[in-house]
């Protein structure tokens, strides 16, 4: 059987490094991984999507629609962007923190207002967390992702040591305890919520 799992948010809040990490602890856990990216325009904010699938074979990159066992968003609207990538049991992991488009700070499009009753039309298992406060009371606002990995992580089959050896393998090593006891506080806190 191949799992898969999608990543999404905007440039810049390190979605593929979260990719690579994923994908780290699929390869320490033996299984055959196959991952796929598109930032277009991610270094100007734009809109970041990351496919990662593994099992025992694996052949392509490419998450059928609604076959996602887990959806992960660090930004709160990307997560409807891609909704419908996420199986109708599959968990939604999504930070709450916003960040507002060109097209909204200028006055062109009001920014959506969105709140976890509105999220709950769309996910059955939806996990809201603000990534970026906890992040903060950890010392470092850039380990949100690892957050948001700990998080989804519970409804992944991978060992948590492997996910500890992907950390050692994608990070550098001046921060690699922190993105431990991050990945560790978001998993914690999805444990709480199941």
């Amino acid at each position: 059987m191949t799992i898969s799992v999608v990543l999404v948010g905007v440039g810049g809040q390190g979605i593929l490094l979260a990719s690579e990490i994923v994908a780290q602890a699929a390869v320490a856990a033996g299984f055959d991984v196959k991952t796929n990216e598109v930032h277009g325009m991610a270094q100007r904010g734009g809109s970041v999507i990351a496919q990662i699938r593994y099992g025992k074979h694996v052949f392509s990159p490419l998450v059928p629609k609604h076959t996602a066992k887990v959806l992960g968003s660090l930004e709160r609207i990307e997560c409807l962007r891609y909704f419908d990538y996420l199986a109708d049991d599959g968990l939604a992991v999504i930070s709450n923190q916003k960040i507002i488009p060109v097209t909204s700070s200028t006055g062109g499009t009001p920014y959506p207002e969105i709140d976890e009753k509105i999220l709950s039309q769309y996910f059955s298992k939806p996990v809201y967390l603000d990534v970026i406060s906890i992040a903060s009371e950890l010392g470092n606002t850039k380990a949100a992702n690892t957050i948001l990995l700990g998080a989804m992580s519970t409804s992944l089959d991978l060992p948590e040591t492997s996910w500890f050896e992907a950390v050692r393998r994608s990070v550098k090593k001046q921060f690699i305890d922190i993105n431990i006891a991050a990945f560790q506080k978001g998993r914690e806190m999805a444990n709480k919520l199941f």
